[in-house]
């Protein structure tokens, strides 16, 4: 008579270069060990998730904070004060960044920041995103003469009024034209929090005002550039900051030994996602902070990213949960 228990199962997922282990009682091990039977890799922490638990080890992680810039959530370039970029940064603030630190789970900002030979490079559908300029027809033999243009925001041909084509018209989107002038353009001066005015600079150029962090987690980085590990500050060209092996994020991690990625920003269906998915795609083990997270699109577009993290791409999770399993 066979009186073994099936019900408790082990396994192990991937090759000999790469694995998780798994337990029906414990959920996936992310540490990443040399061997499945090696000694488990110390310090290790065990963190809820919407499906089953996943245990990670600090030197081999990292807490992703994209695009939390002044020109996406800044109340000062007209952004709503009560925005749901802005309730993420709270839950940043509160659970995941303190949590990640006491942990010694590395801490990357990873943030547009272009140069004038990255726009080189860019790519028109880039471009378009971001707004871009126009000329009455009968003058765009003249294109690059004209100044100033007009800018305008393609609403991707959302035109209920003028469904056909011929009829379709370049909209603001919802979007605010002083700002979405295109990459690189200058949206002039800002009045700041204390009444002050600033040059806004270049449209999402590093070093930059409107590229900046909002003040509180500008005083978060900083804080940060003291911790052990020290937080890092990414500048990335498009909207995933791992897009190619090159790039700054993706050749630091690979340098740094970092193999799970926890994801937080905005926009959650645009850079976070994006970023997530590339990162899913070249090796990376993708923990999705949902509630860290946030996007101005529509409530389908962020539960698509979520259920596709639980089902396919890695894990999703809340700040809290994360910070009660790295804390326990």
């Amino acid at each position: 008579m066979n009186t073994t228990d099936s019900s408790h199962r082990k396994g192990i997922v991937g090759t000999a270069e790469s694995f998780w282990l798994y337990d029906s009682e414990t959920g996936f091990d992310l540490t990443h060990p040399a061997t499945p039977d090696a000694e488990p890799l110390q310090p290790r922490y065990t963190i809820r998730t919407t499906t089953l638990p996943i245990t990670v080890h600090p030197p081999h992680s990292a807490l992703v904070i994209i695009d939390m810039q002044n020109f996406f959530l800044s109340p000062q370039l007209g952004r709503p004060s009560d925005s749901k970029g802005l309730k993420a940064q709270q839950q940043l603030l509160k659970y995941a960044i303190p949590a990640a630190r006491k942990a010694g789970i590395r801490i990357i900002w990873c943030n547009w920041g272009l140069t004038d030979d990255d726009m080189k490079l860019m790519n028109p559908a880039t471009f378009r995103a971001f707004g871009f300029e126009t000329v009455p027809a009968e003058d765009f033999g003249r294109y690059h003469e004209i100044q100033p243009k007009e800018a305008a925001i393609d609403s991707h041909g959302v035109n209920e009024a003028a469904p056909a084509i011929s009829k379709a018209k370049v909209e603001t989107g919802g979007k605010n034209p002083r700002i979405y002038k295109g990459l690189g353009s200058d949206i002039g001066d800002v009045e700041i929090e204390d009444g002050s005015t600033v040059p806004g600079g270049r449209l999402l150029f590093r070093n930059t005002w409107n590229a900046g962090l909002t003040p509180e987690l500008d005083a978060a980085y900083r804080e940060g550039l003291k911790a052990n590990p020290p937080d890092v500050w990414m500048h990335k060209d498009r909207m995933s900051g791992l897009w190619h092996p090159k790039t700054q994020c993706a050749e630091f991690l690979k340098k740094d030994g970092i193999r799970t990625l926890f994801f937080t920003g905005v926009n959650t269906d645009q850079c976070v996602g994006g970023s997530l998915q590339d990162a899913f795609t070249t090796g990376f083990d993708c923990v999705l902070l949902s509630d860290g997270a946030a996007t101005t699109s529509p409530d389908s577009s962020q539960e698509s990213i979520v259920f596709n993290c639980e089902k396919t791409w890695g894990f999703a999770t809340t700040c809290q949960r994360f910070a009660e399993g790295v804390g326990a």
